[in-house]
């Protein structure tokens, strides 16, 4: 098996292996892919989305039909609308962030990828976004997968986190280093 320790040692990951072996079996990897990145996005977009999946109050039956009928709606693939259905019925659908990060880690490792997740103060253009990638696998090794996040609060420059590795350029970072060290 290609997972590593760390993500079968939680919940969220127990499912993503699950969800990952079952795609690769049916050879729908990119397939399923794809539907969880659409349905991440429809998480960080929509609050009733993100209400929905975080609400304790909901029945399992009443989660598993919403969630069937979001995943029609959304044209969701058929293992993928399975697997949401099953995380309904075993109120796990507050986990499905989590699950999400665990199977794109499973598919870059699948791929020989590393995955980066870069933070920048605006949105980067395909040509900074191509340059960023090459820059990071001639520092890595390998080619690496690279999730963009937008933070103005960091005013400029970039967060980028591979792994358990942290390059931090951010103009915020920089400026509060400097106030410390102009404390003394």
């Amino acid at each position: 098996m290609e997972t590593t320790g760390g993500i079968q040692a939680s919940l969220s990951g127990r499912y993503a292996v699950a969800l990952f072996d079952l795609a690769r079996d049916g050879k729908t990897l990119d397939t399923v892919a794809a539907s969880l990145a659409a349905i991440k996005a429809a998480i960080t977009e929509s609050s009733d989305f993100k209400g929905l999946i975080n609400s304790p109050v909901l029945s399992r039956d009443a989660a598993g039909k919403t969630i069937a009928a979001v995943a029609s709606a959304m044209s969701i693939d058929p293992l993928t609308t399975n697997f949401l259905g099953v995380l309904a019925q075993n109120r796990r659908l507050s986990q499905l962030p989590a699950v999400i990060r665990a199977y794109e880690t499973l598919l870059s490792n699948h791929k020989g990828e590393a995955r980066a997740e870069v933070t920048s103060a605006h949105p980067l253009t395909k040509t900074q976004l191509t340059a960023l990638a090459k820059g990071l696998k001639a520092r890595v090794g390998r080619d690496v997968a690279v999730e963009v996040k937008v933070d103005p609060a960091i005013l400029g420059g970039l967060v980028v986190k591979i792994g358990s590795q942290m390059i931090d350029s951010s103009i915020r970072t920089r400026l509060n280093s400097l106030a410390l060290a102009m404390k003394g």
